[in-house]
């Protein structure tokens, strides 16, 4: 190039596009640190969303055994097994998207699944024993590397009342009784569902949530949003006693219901 002449606006962008910038590599691999986390995220939000579907559809299924402290139906156990299965396998699917740091980092995005999983869980143990399945049970029931929280295991048994609520008063309207259970070492009498209702309410009733530290945190949310909840359960299920002990005083011994007048019960309400 000839002294004094100057330079187009096409070679110097030409030129200036062969400079390779010192800090290129550094936002580069945060480029793909960020792709990386964002496909993770969407792992494992696929995941849970999979997880609660399958645990909803093992609660279904549940809801039609009749008797506690009973094995479950041939029927009933031959629908969960695969769904198990499938849970168990998407859970395997995502570990490596959910080990180290990344347990927390994820947490909030499998805490649905997890939550539903332990609802289904302790669903399933208290009919067959008519007792909560403890954190280590249902620590035992996930794969190695997938970590149950107390939170997230607190706050699938506060949905498990849902389920009792149904199950109690569906019973009660198909076979004209409270579910109930044998008695067990150390107990006189048979204890009914409704007490054991009564008693998480007590239990869950003594959780402080008021304390400075859990100011604006999700979890003191999550809780006074399922405490309502789950009190109006409990109280559905006490109303619907009361109102069974009423009118079986005043109908007559002997007294057979007609089907054709008998006025449609109102529906149970979704969880």
């Amino acid at each position: 190039m000839s002294a004094g002449s100057k330079r187009s606006y096409s070679q110097t962008a030409m030129e200036a596009s062969k400079v390779v910038s010192p800090f290129m590599p550094l936002f580069e691999s945060f480029r793909s640190e960020l792709d990386e986390h964002h496909d993770r995220r969407e792992r494992v939000i696929k995941a849970s969303r999979d997880i609660t579907a399958q645990s909803k559809k093992i609660i279904f299924s549940l809801q039609r055994v009749r008797k506690l402290q009973h094995p479950l139906p041939p029927n009933v156990r031959k629908d969960i097994d695969p769904r198990y299965k499938e849970i168990f396998d998407r859970f395997t699917s995502i570990l490596p998207d959910i080990q180290g740091l990344n347990a927390w980092r994820y947490q909030r995005q499998i805490s649905g699944g997890i939550q539903e999983f332990i609802e289904a869980l302790s669903f399933q143990h208290y009919l067959e024993t008519q007792r909560l399945i403890t954190l280590q049970e249902a620590q035992t029931k996930l794969p190695e590397g997938v970590q149950l929280t107390e939170d997230d295991y607190v706050l699938g048994l506060f949905d498990l009342v849902g389920e009792l609520m149904r199950f109690a008063i569906t019973n009660m309207a198909t076979n004209g009784e409270l579910p109930r259970g044998s008695a067990k070492e150390g107990e006189d009498t048979e204890r009914d569902i409704l007490a054991d209702m009564r008693s998480l309410r007590t239990c869950f009733e003594t959780l402080d949530t008021s304390r400075g530290n859990m100011d604006g945190s999700p979890l003191k949310r999550d809780i006074e949003k399922k405490m309502e909840t789950m009190k109006t359960c409990v109280e559905k299920v006490e109303g619907a006693v009361y109102g069974m002990i009423i009118r079986g005083r005043e109908r007559p011994k002997g007294w057979v219901p007609d089907m054709a007048s008998e006025t449609r019960p109102e529906p149970v309400e979704s969880y």
